[in-house]
């Protein structure tokens, strides 16, 4: 990590640990999360096993997914490694980017936020500093510090703030602090209670100004009905639903429902943020910055011009290798 990293249901992190995989030329991430109950000897270990069900024809990528989702339940960090890694290998067949699969206009990537993770409220007031070339700043809460935090934010920047509390706040508490943040142009507000606690996101956004995103509560197209009436919009995670092919689902799901859309990343390198970024065309927000908080990130792919996505012209996800930094 650049800067140690912090949120409110985890101790500090200095480093993370993810895997890549490759299958016949395709190249997939995975960034496992302990709170989704995997990690990386995990991920290698649920790999390893699936080699046999790698038998079939490699373009069918919907097949591949489907047997392996048959067999198999959870682990999906490990999936959206197989599922990215099939998809990188089929576009590189083709000779498309991941984008053109999908009939997607590359221009139309939103703006990613930039997350300041959680600290003291002047070293977060310095992060932000440090953020110049990303207009929209994505700020962790959940502490008893949190309106002095906003406050140190606002002495130093005016850009837009997203607030992500990783289910940190009671519903009353949530709906409290989400009132004295209104103050301090914050645009929308993620995970406010806990993620089993839907009455509770349904009391909050009744009581809410801001649109509320549910992040944790979300992790499958499945989890989406149950969830209407109760958020504004979710946060779709590659790692978190299992794969490209499962993201475009809850995509549609949430349309249907009326939902706005996020986009978002766990740490991950350069190959998990590009692959994710090719879906952004579709989606309302973007906070794919886990590649620019890491130090060795051992690809380059999605570039940020003053904060856009810009996506790769190559073929497949469209990762370049930075043979300095590859282990």
């Amino acid at each position: 990590m650049n800067h140690p990293f912090k949120i409110s249901r985890r101790d500090t992190d200095s480093y993370r640990e993810v895997l890549s995989v490759e299958i016949d030329g395709g190249i997939g991430e995975a960034a496992p999360a302990k709170y989704y109950g995997e990690t990386v000897h995990t991920v290698k270990e649920f790999i390893e096993k699936l080699t046999p069900l790698l038998d079939r024809n490699l373009d069918q990528v919907q097949d591949v997914m489907d047997k392996i989702e048959t067999r198999y339940d959870g682990n999906y960090a490990a999936k959206s490694a197989i599922d990215m890694a099939l998809h990188d290998r089929l576009c590189k067949k083709i000779g498309i980017p991941l984008y053109n699969m999908w009939g997607l206009n590359p221009q139309k990537t939103p703006y990613t936020s930039f997350t300041i993770g959680l600290d003291e409220p002047k070293v977060m007031a310095e992060k932000a500093l440090q953020a110049v070339d990303y207009p929209i700043l994505k700020v962790k809460l959940g502490t008893p510090n949190d309106i002095q935090i906003l406050q140190a934010l606002r002495n130093v920047t005016d850009k837009p703030i997203y607030v992500d509390a990783n289910t940190a706040w009671t519903p009353k508490e949530a709906v409290d602090n989400i009132n004295q943040l209104m103050d301090y142009g914050v645009e929308l507000i993620e995970q406010p209670t806990n993620s089993d606690d839907i009455d509770g996101l349904r009391y909050v956004r009744k009581h809410s100004p801001l649109p509320i995103i549910a992040d944790e509560s979300v992790k499958r197209a499945s989890d989406i009905p149950t969830l209407v009436g109760a958020v504004d919009g979710i946060n779709i995670k590659l790692v978190k639903c299992g794969g490209l092919l499962e993201a475009i689902r809850m995509i549609h799901v949430a349309r249907a429902h009326g939902l706005l859309v996020m986009i978002g990343c766990m740490i991950e390198s350069s190959l998990g943020i590009t692959a994710a970024a090719h879906l952004t065309p579709l989606v309302d927000y973007a906070d794919l910055d886990g590649n620019l908080l890491i130090s060795n990130d051992p690809y380059s792919g999605v570039a940020i011009n003053k904060g856009k996505l810009v996506l790769p012209t190559r073929s497949g996800i469209g990762i370049t290798t930075n043979e300095r930094n590859n282990i």
